[in-house]
């Protein structure tokens, strides 16, 4: 074995975390300050200290970044850390159910969901309630499955979630009461999991068996957890009931970063650690190895004045830099022709396209520049779209590998009848009812007896799945064969596209060969679905990025846009302290993605759907930044000149004056209610949100007396108004 120098590898307080072997370990690891590097370097002392490679279990967030990890720590101690376990959270849950799943009735053969079979089987089960149809306004199936997955993640109150994040829905809720659990019962039924279930059951499994949580305690004597911040709270349980008689856990994370609410992280998991192991030791990695200190000194003042975090200071370890530019756009689309012209000026100082990036909160705030880019022959590329496996075509043909695995996964069986011409939903269920009934569905589907149009094509189908059961192929023609039943399908009602749908198959084979079974492809497919492979594409273009898809990204230049109230923080996120937080936090993670060149954009004036353009104030993250630590790049356009201006709160703009000194949103009366001269409640308290016919939405902050309030308005900032006069309305609930 290797004999390493972690001394020398490592700074004095990764080499801490590194040479811990025993006990709790939090390690808050600041942005661009080597955590994966901590953590790969504490896997090889691990073996190298004589531990067993199988006994340490390395949990992250992507397959990828597990294999990435182990295959760094092989080059620097050898082969064994490839026998290290490491994984996903839902892969490692999805392994250990299929052998311990019959603790809580499950097959081993169960099938996973992924989001698309989630959302069709919801709407499934919704129809067949006569939830919807004519006259019906149930929630669409993606914001269904958005809710049934926040349901099971707090607990199982579909009522908490509502009033929480669905107010406008709650006239639903007994729908959505009788739906949930019928969900609940058809996935036991049919042997189907989702995403959720994947590690609510694991969790229920180590809850309720002790056995297994000694099982796994005596295996897994070392567990490390990447991105610890990005955890859901059941997530945090089984790590912890794992660690069951050692609590040899080690988890490397960034409070600062956490920002995936929406995908049911906690950011109290982290927050709260310490006291789920007690004897916790902290250690804080503050060095950055990625950008300048001058726009760590921003990035320091951004995050500073979060409630509530693990108080670090970010130093570089590079030298040089220079301060962090705002640029005051006159509106949207000046704010496109300055970005446009710096991307420019950018490429010629000898950036690549691909060290470039332009970020937003939104996807639409970056529409303008997009125009802007195209006008100009700038080729760009934007983050997002449907990945291979979200592709119907491919849905269709993984369907038919599921349902030579699993007869009784009604969904697939749906998805594939409904294919097959005049063949609907009546006829599909009537089938599937005759199947299940069968011991043999397939040879039933086989010896199917109708007069019907299709019925020749629904026994075809039949045969050709009972020459598969017994046919000795490997994978890549098993997906050949159900491919020629497919094509004439895919061809009916893909026609205007269907030859590249068909190479898309082709490319699904080839990622069959590296698989020696479909229930392993499937899995990981549903798991961890690759992306399209438009890697030689998007290289060396300039990237357009919203700042979730940018987080864990870094460039050598990036330009933040549409930094203004009612654009950022997101409107979504209202006065709520939590969703505040997060806001800032992402402006956080936005801004610690630059390595050399960082710039802030803020549009004076913001066009609103109806109204037309109103004038913005700065985004009160902005706001906090000490305007020393920023340099204003001079407000023309034409100029391009680089000036020192300390008050940028007060910026001309086409001689119109913008002030930027709100009174403090927090100050409201003690009751929270504003009162009439009279002393009776009044109709519009403190805190509620309001609508006025000019001014848009809006806030009240403060009782002035006399009948005037102030009102704080996304974009068109803070207005006295006086209540005789006022046409305001309230919009919610407040």
């Amino acid at each position: 074995m290797v004999c390493v120098d972690f001394k020398k590898e490592l700074n004095p307080e990764q080499l801490t975390a590194v040479e811990i072997m025993d006990g709790p370990v939090l390690v808050i690891a600041g942005a661009g300050s080597g955590k994966t590097r901590t953590l790969v370097y504490r896997v090889a002392r691990l073996i190298q200290q004589g531990v067993e490679p199988d006994k340490i279990l390395l949990l992250t967030f992507t397959r990828k970044a597990a294999a990435t990890m182990l295959a760094r720590a092989s080059q620097i101690v050898g082969y064994q850390c490839q026998q290290v376990a490491g994984g996903t959270f839902h892969g490692f849950a999805h392994k250990m159910l299929r052998r311990y799943g019959h603790l809580i009735g499950y097959p081993s053969n169960f099938t996973i969901l992924d989001r698309a079979d989630m959302l069709d089987l919801l709407h499934l089960l919704a129809r067949q309630l006569e939830l919807t149809g004519p006259g019906r306004q149930f929630p669409r199936k993606s914001t269904l499955a958005s809710i049934v997955s926040k349901t099971e993640n707090c607990g199982g109150s579909v009522l908490k979630v509502i009033e929480q994040g669905y107010p406008h829905l709650i006239g639903e809720l007994p729908g959505l009461e009788k739906l949930i659990p019928v969900y609940r019962r058809y996935k036991k039924v049919h042997a189907l999991m989702d995403y959720d279930d994947l590690l609510l059951n694991w969790r229920d499994v180590l809850k309720e068996n002790a056995e297994v949580r000694e099982s796994m305690g005596s295996w897994f004597r070392y567990i490390m957890v990447d991105e610890y911040q990005d955890t859901n709270a059941a997530q945090a349980e089984i790590v912890h009931l794992m660690a069951c008689g050692h609590h040899n856990v080690m988890v490397v994370g960034d409070d600062a970063q956490s920002i995936y609410s929406f995908r049911g992280a906690n950011f109290k998991n982290i927050m709260d650690f310490p006291d789920m192991f007690s004897g916790t030791r902290i250690i804080k990695l503050e060095k950055n190895y990625r950008s300048t200190q001058p726009n760590l000194d921003c990035t320091n003042a951004i995050i500073a004045n979060a409630r509530e975090k693990f108080t670090k200071q970010l130093t570089a370890q590079r030298k040089g830099g220079n301060p962090p530019y705002l640029y005051t756009a006159k509106e949207e689309v000046d704010q496109a022709r300055f970005v446009a012209d710096r991307v420019q000026e950018l490429l010629k100082d000898g950036f690549k396209p691909s060290d470039i990036a332009i970020l937003f909160r939104a996807g639409f705030h970056s529409f303008h520049l997009e125009t802007e880019l195209s006008r100009r022959g700038i080729i760009f590329v934007k983050r997002g779209g449907l990945r291979l496996i979200e592709s119907a075509h491919i849905k269709d043909l993984l369907a038919l590998l599921r349902i030579l695995i699993n007869p009784l996964d009604r969904l697939s069986w749906s998805r594939i009848l409904l294919l097959i011409e005049r063949l609907g939903l009546k006829s599909a269920e009537k089938i599937f009812a005759q199947l299940i009934k069968s011991e043999d569905p397939v040879e039933c589907l086989s010896t199917y007896n109708t007069k019907a149009a299709w019925g020749e094509t629904v026994r075809g189908l039949g045969s050709i799945l009972k020459r598969l059961h017994s046919m000795p192929v490997d994978l890549g023609d098993l997906l050949l064969q159900l491919e020629k039943w497919y094509r004439p399908h895919l061809k009916r009602i893909h026609h205007e596209d269907y030859p590249k749908r068909l190479q898309e198959l082709a490319h699904l084979r080839g990622i069959a060969a590296r698989y020696d079974d479909a229930v392993s492809m499937l899995a990981d497919l549903a798991l961890d679905p690759p992306e399209q492979e438009d890697i030689e594409k998007e290289r060396d273009k300039l990237v357009l990025s919203t700042m979730h898809s940018a987080k864990g990204l870094e460039w050598k230049a990036v330009l933040i846009l549409s930094l203004a109230e009612g654009r950022f923080p997101s409107p979504a996120a209202s006065f709520g302290n939590k969703e505040i937080e997060e806001e800032r936090r992402l402006f956080y993670v936005a801004a610690t993605r630059a390595k050399d060149f960082l710039c802030f954009c803020y549009p004076a004036f913001v066009s609103v759907s109806g109204t037309g353009l109103l004038p913005a104030r700065p985004s009160r993250f902005l706001e906090e930044i000490p305007a020393e630590l920023l340099q204003l790049w001079k407000n023309r356009i034409d100029a391009g000149e680089k000036i020192d201006q300390k008050n940028w709160r007060n910026i001309s703009v086409d001689n119109r004056t913008l002030s930027g000194h709100p009174e403090n949103i927090q100050q409201i009366n003690s009751d929270g209610i504003l009162r009439s001269d009279k002393g009776s409640p009044g109709v519009f308290a403190l805190g509620k949100r309001v609508r006025h016919p000019i001014f848009g939405p809006g806030r009240i902050i403060k009782d002035n007396g006399s009948r005037k309030i102030q009102v704080l308005f996304d974009v068109a900032g803070e207005k006295t108004l006086h209540l005789d006069y006022a046409k305001l309305s309230v919009i919610d609930s407040g």
